[in-house]
């Protein structure tokens, strides 16, 4: 559902996608998939936007329905949890495509084995007027 309210007074104020993007640390598609109602404007990020617009929240909320969004360069994913932004327990690994979990571990091992390198590059060449200055 798009945020209509929040569209409007943010279009009234004279204020671009890409001035709240900024404001609220997020890129303008990921802003503008959130003022279409695609993904989920968080509890913070309300209260962020309706600073940003000096106005008082209720004069943008909307109810939230969005679903999962999934751009596989970007992945988005709405919150299903009441606690939203809360660290719990729980997993919530249940709507994340098995192509986008192994994407990230083999990116994570790429990284590690960069961070590894680069270690070592650090150490330099061993000689012994290096030694010497240790």
């Amino acid at each position: 559902m798009q945020k209509e309210k929040l569209r409007l007074i943010r279009k009234q104020k004279g204020y671009t996608q890409q001035q709240i993007a900024d404001f609220i640390a997020t890129d303008v598609s990921n802003y503008s998939r959130k003022e279409s109602g695609d993904v989920k404007i968080i509890p913070d990020e309300w209260n962020k936007i309706a600073r940003f617009l000096d106005v008082p929240l209720e004069d943008i909320y909307e109810e939230e329905t969005a679903a999962v969004v999934v751009n596989y360069d970007h992945p988005v994913f709405n919150d299903k949890s009441i606690s939203a932004g809360a660290i719990t327990n729980q997993n919530n690994y249940d709507n994340i495509p098995g192509a986008v979990i192994e994407n990230l571990q083999e990116y994570i091992a790429l990284l590690k084995e960069e961070n590894a390198r680069l270690k070592e590059e650090l150490k330099g060449p061993q000689t012994p007027s290096t030694r010497a200055k240790k």
